[in-house]
C-alpha cells in the first residue's frame, strides 16, 4: 500500500512499528515525528474516526491519524468533547486502525477517565495502546502531569496538547483563543513542563501565532498547530473540517479544501432521479 503514497515524500508512518517500541518505550513513529523537526519538515496530520476513511488516509500524505474525542461532536453530536467515553474510543480506534495499518494512529484519553484520577486515566492509556493506538494524547488538565509520567514509564508514547484545551468547554460558544496576557506564560510552562515528563511531542490549539512561534522555538519536540499559525512544526485538522463535510461555519482557522457536503448532495440526488426515472438498475447492475 505504500506504494500509493505521493511520489518521494517522506511519511512517518512507513516504518510504524505498534509492538516493538525503541529505548524509553518510543516507538518508530514517535521517533520520526522527532527527526521531522530536526529536518525541518512539516508535519502534516489530521483526524480519523471510521474505517473507510482510515482506508483513504492509509494511501494519503499524512505523517499520523488522531483519532479524537472531538469523535463526539463531529460523529454523534454532542455539544462538547467530554461525551466521549472510553468504550466510545476504542470502537473508532479499532475501525481506523483496521484501516490504515500503514500510519501512525494516536488516540486521545478522553475527559472521563482524566476525571476519574491518575490511576483511571493510566489505565485508559493502557487500554488505547492495546487497542492499537501507537501512542496517546493528554491534554493539560489538573492532574496530567503524573499520568504523563506513567504512562511514559510504563513505554507508552505520549502526545501533550496545550493552548485552548477542549476538555474544559462544555458549549460550543465557550471555544475562545486562549494564551493572551498572563495566559501566555502560563501556556509555555506547561508546555515545559510536558516536555520535561516525557512527552515526545505537542498540539498547540488556538493561540495567538507569535505564542506559537515562541514556543516552538522552546522546545526541542515537535509542535503540531490547529488554530496556532504557520511557524509550528506541522498542523492538524479535523477531517470533517477540512474536507468541507461539516454542515453550518467553520472557526477562523479551518480552511475547506473542498466541499465534500455539495459533492455528496449532488451524488444522493443523481442517485434518487436515476431511481425515479427508471435508470438504475441497468441489466448490467442486474442478476439472471
Amino acid at each position: 500500500m505504500n506504494g500509493d503514497r505521493e511520489p518521494g515524500r517522506p511519511h512517518v508512518g512507513s516504518d510504524r512499528s505498534p509492538s516493538a517500541p525503541g529505548p524509553g518505550g518510543q516507538t518508530p513513529g514517535a521517533e520520526l515525528l522527532r527527526r521531522a523537526k530536526r529536518d525541518g519538515r512539516r508535519i502534516v496530520a489530521c483526524t480519523a474516526y471510521d474505517h473507510w476513511s482510515a482506508a483513504v488516509l492509509n494511501r494519503a500524505p499524512v505523517d499520523f491519524l488522531l483519532v479524537g474525542d472531538s469523535v463526539a461532536m463531529v460523529v454523534y453530536g454532542h455539544p462538547s468533547t467530554r461525551a466521549a467515553t472510553l468504550e466510545m474510543l476504542m470502537g473508532h480506534l479499532g475501525a481506523v486502525r483496521r484501516g490504515a495499518p500503514d500510519q501512525v494512529v494516536v488516540a486521545d484519553i478522553p475527559w472521563l477517565a482524566m476525571e476519574g484520577g491518575v490511576e483511571a486515566a493510566v489505565k485508559a492509556g493502557r487500554t488505547l495502546r492495546g487497542g492499537g493506538a501507537d501512542a496517546v494524547k493528554v491534554e493539560a488538565v489538573p492532574g496530567h502531569l503524573t499520568v504523563v509520567r506513567r504512562l511514559v514509564e510504563e513505554g507508552i508514547p505520549v502526545m501533550g496538547h496545550v493552548g485552548l484545551l477542549p476538555q474544559t468547554v462544555t458549549a460550543p460558544e465557550e471555544y475562545r483563543v486562549a494564551g493572551r496576557g498572563r495566559e501566555a506564560e502560563e501556556i509555555l510552562e506547561s508546555a515545559a513542563q510536558l516536555q520535561a515528563a516525557g512527552c515526545f511531542s505537542l498540539v498547540l490549539e488556538c493561540v495567538p501565532s507569535n505564542l506559537a512561534t515562541e514556543v516552538t522555538a522552546a522546545l526541542d519536540i515537535p509542535v503540531i498547530g490547529i488554530g496556532a499559525g504557520a511557524d509550528t512544526d506541522g498542523q492538524i485538522l479535523v477531517l470533517h473540517d477540512l474536507a468541507g463535510l461539516t454542515p453550518g461555519g467553520a472557526p477562523r482557522f479551518v480552511r475547506r479544501f473542498g466541499d465534500g457536503a455539495a459533492l455528496l448532495l449532488r451524488w444522493i440526488e443523481a442517485y434518487a432521479a436515476s431511481v425515479q426515472e427508471g435508470r438504475f438498475p441497468t441489466e448490467t447492475e442486474s442478476y439472471r
